[in-house]
């Protein structure tokens, strides 16, 4: 198959809605739209990656002979893992360092270490550019060395993680985590309104319902951005039977009646008041929002562990509950989406790399991970450690979301091209410019001239 050229800039949209996995910092908004993450810049819950006094990176890092790079977008994850990569360490004498860039510099300076052939010996790989990397020859082929490892059985991770970083055949990433979507609550206002916690028997129509009865002239009921996919309407449009892009990559959903029927859920509930509208919500990220006592209820991913552990607010009256289901508790969904661990096919140390890959997807890694708080594991039943991580939450409403069903994160070759289209136009049916029906239909009609081109 002939390379496309490698183009992997991404706007600033784009840089909103993929944070996807590995963030946890409040103020930081992986799901809000452009204007949210301008405001926002910070981190998704705790404080920005780099302080005032500190330069942006101006590189993504480089191999060195004899010593590792390791390059990752997460504050809130470096100090675990720190703790992980010092045990290789001492175990294999090699010095290795973990260097982080925030969300939005991370990938424009991937790409230009990629086009310029200084890329870290080890960084982290996501859902939505792992195809482009991996069809130009980026990152360094496991196959062979996994193998021939007695630490790494592709067997023991999630299949769609495990599938997502593959090529021609070939494996380029050994699985980081996996995440579930869950509801995050504010007990103190469930407490002053009346309101009985989420649980279990929720379906979608009592979210609605109860987001009404939260709402006040002191905070919302929920809060939901354009940009809020994989923590947001993606669970509620595969919840209600629709999809948003065909499993062949060639067709999208977003104009599948029960697809715009979900959308609509979250438009109906800006538009009756339970719900800030746009102008808020791209002021003040939905997930700052609840650690501001704002919101009762936001939708998270897992990932945001961290900062919402590490908020004094947010630690102290907030908990998590599974999400709503629609008609049934079998369709109960959970987007879910994984990182990866990857190398520079070009590392300077090849050897170095992969041991130290193959020691963080260890079961004894993918343990200590989740023991510490890091993230959920990949490797399938290490993540029951995480549970007991953080005493202050109930992360049972995270991990029952492993036995719903588990949906993953759309994506295709070129991922951010519709995406970035999907959030821009969601906004008119935000704002209630445009009929929620008419919007889904064109973002469909796009998004299927984008697929065509793939």
């Amino acid at each position: 198959m002939k390379k496309k050229a490698l183009a992997i800039l991404l706007t600033a949209v784009t840089v909103v809605s993929m944070m996807g996995c590995g963030s946890s910092s409040p103020a930081t908004t992986e799901e809000a739209p452009a204007t949210t993450q301008e405001a926002s810049a910070a981190n998704e819950e705790a404080p920005a990656d780099t302080t005032e006094d500190e330069a942006e990176p101006e590189s993504i890092g480089s191999s060195v002979e004899g010593e590792l790079s390791i390059t990752i977008w997460d504050e809130g994850q470096r100090p675990g893992l720190q703790e992980i990569v010092d045990d290789w360490s001492a175990q294999s004498g090699v010095k290795a360092t973990i260097q982080v860039v925030d969300w939005n510099n991370y990938w424009t300076l991937l790409e230009a270490g990629a086009t310029g052939g200084e890329l870290p010996d080890v960084f982290w790989m996501h859902s939505n550019v792992a195809q482009k990397y991996m069809e130009n020859d980026q990152l360094l082929d496991l196959t062979d060395k996994i193998a021939a490892s007695d630490k790494i059985d592709m067997a023991n991770y999630y299949e769609g993680i495990v599938k997502l970083y593959q090529s021609n055949g070939k494996q380029y990433a050994v699985p980081k985590d996996i995440d579930t979507i869950a509801l995050w609550y504010n007990k103190t206002i469930f407490d002053e309104m009346g309101v009985p916690y989420p649980d279990d028997t929720w379906t979608w129509a009592d979210f609605a319902e109860n987001a009404k009865k939260l709402t006040n002239d002191e905070h919302w009921g929920y809060a939901i951005a354009p940009g809020n996919n994989q923590e947001g309407y993606y669970n509620t449009i595969y919840s209600y039977g629709g999809y948003v892009i065909s499993d062949d990559k060639k067709t999208s959903g977003m104009d599948d009646p029960k697809t715009i029927e979900a959308v609509k859920l979250f438009t109906d509930m800006i538009a009756e008041g339970s719900c800030p509208d746009l102008a808020t919500v791209s002021e003040t990220a939905p997930n700052e929002l609840l650690q501001a006592d704002k919101v009762a209820m936001s939708i998270n991913g897992s990932w945001m562990l961290a900062g919402y552990r590490d908020n004094e607010y947010t630690s102290q009256n907030c908990d998590v509950a599974v999400l709503p289901y629609t008609n049934s508790p079998d369709d109960r969904v959970s987007i879910y989406n994984g990182l990866g661990w990857a190398a520079a096919a070009n590392t300077k140390n090849p050897d170095a790399a992969w041991s130290l890959i193959e020691y963080l997807g260890s079961k004894e890694a993918q343990i200590k991970q989740a023991e510490l708080g890091v993230t959920m594991s990949a490797y399938i039943g290490t993540s029951d450690a995480w549970v007991n991580s953080v005493p202050a939450f109930d992360l049972n409403g995270h991990m029952k979301m492993l036995d719903a069903k588990l949906v993953f994160r759309p994506y295709s070759r070129d991922t951010t091209t519709w995406e970035d289209m999907m959030i821009e136009k969601l906004q008119d049916a935000w704002t209630g410019e445009k009929p929620v029906d008419e919007v889904c239909k064109d973002i469909a009609a796009e998004m299927n001239a984008d697929l065509a081109e793939e």
